[in-house]
């Protein structure tokens, strides 16, 4: 009999770069009050959802995002640098106006073809996708049956669920807009999988804008 694993994956909240428009990738900043009230608006409406395994990127900015999601439930978390969000090397710390003055083609790519997206000392977008989704293969295979939850980031975000639709990578940025700790649940099995969310933010207690 096939068992079901049920992968929760959230975006961590929104942090002080966010704000600014910089790209943040393997650098940090910390959260907002208001990316604070995200994870706990997740936890919260998860506080019924029983998790067996907790995975994070390992940037404390997610780190700190799984700490309130999960709560009290006393579950250790295991920090992942594969679930890290693309290293931006030359990009990070830039805001986005800065990046696409500096770097017209690269920014353009990095929005409209990830594919051929390339910054001096930083990955491709074909890196990332392969570093995280096997390490999230790996984890539904040791759990299975289990009920799992991944804190990481955008790209990484995109790059999963793409991975699940067979999503072309040209349409990687179309909707749904993934918001800070928006949620995608996805259930594995034998026979495959079915996309249950995909960047729902029910749970947010106060409009949603772009960060």
């Amino acid at each position: 009999m096939s068992r079901t694993t049920t992968i929760h994956i959230t975006r961590h909240g929104q942090t002080e770069w966010n704000t600014l428009k910089k790209f943040q990738g393997h650098n940090d900043s910390p959260l907002t009050e208001l990316g604070v009230k995200q994870a706990e608006w997740l936890g919260e409406s998860l506080r019924n959802t029983a998790f067996d395994r907790v995975y994070s990127s390992s940037s404390p900015r997610a780190f700190r995002t799984a700490e309130i999601v999960a709560g009290g439930r006393g579950i250790p978390i295991e920090a992942c640098d594969e679930f890290m969000e693309i290293n931006l090397g030359i990009w990070e710390g830039m805001d986005q106006g800065e990046a696409e003055r500096s770097y017209p083609e690269q920014f353009h790519n990095f929005w409209k073809d990830p594919e051929a997206f390339r910054v001096p000392d930083g990955e491709t977008f074909r890196d990332v996708s392969e570093r995280a989704i096997r390490k999230l293969l790996q984890i539904v295979a040791e759990n299975a049956g289990q009920s799992i939850l991944v804190v990481t980031h955008t790209v990484v975000v995109k790059l999963i669920m793409a991975y699940f639709e067979q999503r072309d990578w040209k349409d990687l940025w179309n909707l749904p807009y993934i918001h800070p700790t928006c949620l995608c649940k996805v259930e594995v099995n034998d026979d495959g999988h079915a996309i249950i969310l995909h960047g729902d933010i029910s749970h947010y207690r106060e409009a949603a804008t772009e960060s």
